[in-house]
Order: C-alpha cells, then structure tokens, then sequence
C-alpha cells in the first residue's frame, strides 16, 4: 500500500475540523474507528472482529489499587511485537536523562535565559528536544527532566516512545499535531498535551510557521494526576470535565518505518515495514489527554496577602511524602488582583522545591524584564528569589483598586529534587550573564525609625 489511510471515529480524514475527544480525567473510556471493532462484554475474544489483534497496555502493576490501577486494551492491526525489529544505537545527544552531572564550570545560581533561537537545519521533534535540567534518577523511577523543543520538520516515517516516563509538552510557538496510539491531538499555545509512558506517537507541524518551540517535562515518577483541592471543596482549579482524550484514529501505511526508543537513558531505532500507530478500537484508562490552560479556574486572595503558588498547580505527581511532590505543574495565568494593604506580586521566598520556569506569552508579574515568552529560568532548591526590583517598586507605590492581569501564560516545572544543570543549557548563548542585577535596585531602606519608607 503506497498511500498512508488516516481513520478516524467517524470515518473521516483527521482534519483539525474533525477530531473528536472524549471529557474527563481519569476516566474508563472506550471508542472504535470501524463499527463493531471493539469487543463487548469481555477483553481478549479468541478471534476479534475484522482479523485485529487483543493487547493490554499496562501502566501501572497489575496489583495496583483500583483507584490508581491503569490499562487499556488495544485492538490492533498488529500486535506489538511486529513493530519492534532488532534494535541498533541511535544518537540524540542533547537528550539527556538523570542522573546527569554533566561537566561545565558554572557555579551555582539563580540562571535565566533567552528563547532559543529557531535552528538552521531541518530538525524533527525527536532531534529537536535540548535538555535543561535533570533531576533524580529514571532507572529508579524517581524525578525528572526540564527540555525545551524547536523543530522545522514533520516525523513522517519515524515513531517514538519513552520508556523512561511520561511526557508533558506545553507548546510556545506554532501548534503541534500530536499522533499517538489511540487516536490524534492537535495541540496549540496555551494548551498542554501529556503523552503516557511507553506509548507510540509521531508529532507532527500543524499552521505556518518557520520554527515549532515549547517546553517539555519528562516525568521519571508517579503519573500526574490532580491535586487535591483541599478546602477548596469540589470545583475550581483544573476540572476534570476540561481535559480531552482523544478517539480512535490509526494509520494504515505499509511502507519503511523507523521506531525509536529511549530506554534508561539511551536511544535504539528499529526498522518496520509499516506504520505502529495502527489501534482502531481501545477501552480503558491508560491514554493522553489534552487541557486548555484557558479553562483553569483560578482561586486566590480576596482581602489580604499573596497566597501560596500551589494554588495555581494544574497537575502533581505525588510521591510517598504527602505533599510533596515528584513534580508540579504550576500555571500563573490571567485573573484579577484585588487583595488590600499587600504587596500583590509572589513574595520573595526560599523554599526546599527546585523551580524552572518559563513563559508562553505575555510578561510576568514578578519580572518586568528580561523574562520574555520562550525564555526560560531556574531558582534551585534554597536559593532566594522573587520579584525584580522594578516589579518591587511598581507594586510597592501603586495604588490599589482592582486590576486585571491580562495576556499572560507563564509555568513552572517544580520539583522536590535539585535540577542540575546541563552542559548544553550552561553553554547557551542566551543565558543572561547580568540576570543578578535585576536585584540590585533592591537597596536598603532601614534607618532605626519608625514609619513607612
């Protein structure tokens, strides 16, 4: 077969206009591409309907309790041992995987850079991705990885799966077509995509744009789910109805294919004869999703004081200290400032969680420069910092009537592990040497006496 055949659930080319997705997170769902694919009252029939293959896909132990067990079960053109051939070495050497101690002589600090700029060669996603910051260890399951993304180039013939984690993506600049295993996502600027453990997927450019550019968390730990709310009580904050997962959707394509496999660190490429994105029918819990940032419903101070950033998490990954975090994605999106007698901006803090920070668009509160949108930065574990000294003197002398904080995305990428550094994120050109001094206007007003200075 010459031509590539892309169904979808409703027997439709996958245009943007036709995609469809079920609500909710964390839910059983199920969904075929052709009529009749998808088995009904058991899982494994002894022949399936239209000569397709029965496959569980597992991401967590069997034994796993009911409320954090997840699987799902694949019907197939062809089980997955047919697109898997005998491996060999490939080489994506700015992907880096912890632990990574990686050798440069920057001495720590408080580090911030600028976009990276678009590349001059033809980049897919998969050689497109530059390791920031790792933390932990992915052979231990523990931790993760900060990368930012740019790429010019579709995988046309080349699949992908990261047995070391889960994948969180958070596109800046151009949206994204994300085909995976159970069906296709198509996934713009201030939109999230995460990509399960393990599971096959080819991304793809989507709309006119000379470079594709975005932030990746790679997740080594517990999967994200939601935060607990708390007394908060049962809404606000990420809803569960907001997050999308796709339908069924395969690609039916006989022709040269590339798999690529990252697997404790390392990276292997396998040759097929055809396309491994071939489920047409699946039910179960272990899938993507999407999530429009946009819908995240914001809570925060309505008389007093700047509450603590956690109020702003999107997704956590839990690990056995309550509380405490693998990872949290935290938001700072648009929402309205109206706390009296306080100082409205994030508040100067040291804390035991490694931050890495970047910006989707807009300008961010606490800096009122040098931290644009593509841009990135990172405050490790203890390491004091917070708002730049003309966010410091804005805030501190304005008057305070209710404002709208407007046109802004920014995010963070917060651990409970030290981020370290890697060779290639110290070597940047674009890190700013003179980051520091956006303190330095922060001078002394203490005199002994009393009284607002």
């Amino acid at each position: 077969m010459d031509q590539t055949s892309i169904q979808t659930s409703d027997g439709e080319a996958a245009t943007a206009n036709t995609l469809k997705y079920m609500p909710g997170f964390g839910n059983d769902f199920e969904t075929e591409s052709l009529p009749g694919a998808l088995p009904q009252g058991q899982n494994s029939p002894q022949k399936c309907n239209y000569g397709l293959y029965a496959e569980q896909l597992s991401g967590s132990p069997f034994t796993a309790p009911r409320g954090t067990n997840e699987r799902s079960w694949l019907y197939r053109i062809r089980p997955s041992v047919r697109h898997t051939s005998r491996f060999s070495n490939a080489s994506y050497p700015l992907w880096k995987t912890a632990p990574c101690l990686d050798e440069h002589s920057l001495p720590l600090g408080q580090l911030r850079w600028d976009p990276i700029p678009a590349p001059a060669e033809r980049l897919t996603f998969l050689e497109g991705v530059r390791t920031i910051t790792t933390a932990g260890d992915a052979t231990t399951q523990v931790g993760m990885s900060a990368h930012a993304y740019l790429f010019n180039e579709d995988m046309v013939d080349d699949y992908f799966f990261n047995a070391d984690g889960e994948l969180l993506i958070v596109p800046q600049l151009g949206a994204i077509r994300v085909f995976t295993e159970m069906g296709i996502m198509d996934v713009e600027p201030l939109e999230i995509c995460l990509i399960p453990r393990g599971m096959m997927f080819k991304i793809l450019t989507s709309g006119e744009q000379t470079v594709w550019r975005g932030y990746i968390c790679e997740n080594y730990g517990a999967k994200f789910t939601l935060p607990d709310r708390g007394p908060i009580g049962a809404n606000c904050l990420a809803n569960p109805r907001d997050f999308k997962t796709p339908v069924a959707a395969f690609e039916d394509k006989e022709r040269p294919c590339r798999v690529h496999v990252k697997w404790c660190g390392k990276f292997y490429v396998t040759d097929i004869g055809h396309s491994p994105l071939d489920v047409v029918a699946w039910h179960g819990n272990y899938a993507p999703y999407k999530y429009d940032l946009r819908t995240f419903s914001p809570v925060g101070a309505i008389s007093f004081d700047h509450p603590d950033p956690s109020i702003f998490s999107v997704l956590t990954a839990p690990t056995e200290d309550a509380g405490t975090a693998n990872v949290d994605f935290v938001i700072f999106p648009p929402r309205w400032l109206v706390a009296e007698h306080t100082f409205r901006p994030p508040w100067y803090h040291r804390n035991i969680m490694s931050e890495f920070m970047g910006l989707i668009h807009g300008q961010y509160d606490a800096k009122e420069e040098g931290f644009v949108p593509g841009g990135m930065s990172l405050h490790n574990m203890m390491l004091p910092h917070g708002p730049d000294a003309l966010a410091f003197e804005k805030a501190s002398n304005t008057e305070l009537k209710p404002v709208k904080l407007e046109h802004t995305m920014a995010f963070m990428f917060e651990t409970r592990y030290a981020q370290q550094l890697t060779k290639y994120a110290a070597e940047l050109e674009g890190l700013q040497d003179n980051y520091l001094e956006c303190w330095d206007g922060l001078e002394r007003k203490f005199d002994g006496t009393p009284g607002i200075k």
